[in-house]
């Protein structure tokens, strides 16, 4: 059964018609006028909070990321190359790369997944490379974690056994309780949501998806959600960055 046919039963909202699926179009695209030229207008983007703090915390301690890496105007263009396979083999998105560098070159304790130091220096860290196009690298090693990525997106799931291809290809430019449903790519993230109000990561939007079709949950920064955000990430070649967003 289609998610259009299941939607009203199944969720009990309706799912009305916006526009023809199969084109991956940038995320903006699908949100509202107003939260378009929220997005776009830093005073009135609540989540320019965090990036104060991050750009604060990029220059904090002895040992900071401007000691190592100049101003943080140097990470244009970073937050498009991932996530990335490490030279150890691991993938790593930005959140992670950041841990990595906390941990093994300032000494320090990791921020911890979901946390407001994390959020708020990657938030920072992403800005710099808004509006340039996404570019991951998909070949060599990479290429395993791409094809599980696509996997755990082509794949049902959960007591509504729905894939997430069926809302973000099937049903891309619908309305669904409300909102309208995009292309489900991470560009924006880690993103202000209002419904949340405060910044999140992609990862914590993931969780909430699998909730919603009554999945089990993985944790936050798991091998699963990682392959997945590459995935997502290739599906968003050369569009914009879009970070921080904000969403609904």
């Amino acid at each position: 059964m289609s998610l259009r046919a299941a939607a009203p039963a199944l969720l009990g909202c309706v799912v009305a018609a916006l526009a023809g699926a199969g084109e991956i179009r940038p995320s903006h695209d699908y949100l509202s006028p107003e939260l378009r030229a929220q997005q776009a207008d830093p005073s009135r983007h609540p989540g320019w909070l965090w990036v104060d703090e991050g750009e604060a915390l990029w220059r904090r301690g002895e040992r900071s990321c401007q000691s190592c890496h100049g101003d943080i105007a140097s990470m244009a263009g970073v937050a498009t190359r991932y996530p990335a396979v490490a030279a150890d083999g691991a993938l790593l998105n930005l959140e992670g790369r950041i841990e990595r560098c906390r941990t093994q070159q300032q000494s320090l304790p990791a921020f911890g997944y979901e946390s407001d130091a994390l959020l708020s220096l990657t938030a920072a860290i992403a800005l710099r490379s808004r509006g340039m196009p996404m570019s991951v690298a998909v070949e060599g090693p990479a290429a395993p974690f791409l094809e599980e990525g696509r996997r755990l997106y082509e794949t049902r799931q959960g007591q509504l056994n729905i894939a997430c291809t069926q809302c973000h290809d099937d049903n891309a430019g619908r309305r669904l309780r409300g909102d309208v449903i995009s292309n489900g790519l991470g560009t924006g993230y880690p993103a202000y949501r209002l419904e949340w109000n405060a910044v999140g990561s992609l990862h914590r939007r993931l969780r909430a998806c699998q909730l919603g079709v009554r999945a089990t949950q993985f944790e936050l920064g798991a091998p699963e959600y990682l392959a997945l955000e590459l995935f997502l990430a290739d599906r968003a070649r050369g569009l914009p960055v879009e970070a921080p967003g904000l969403r609904r």
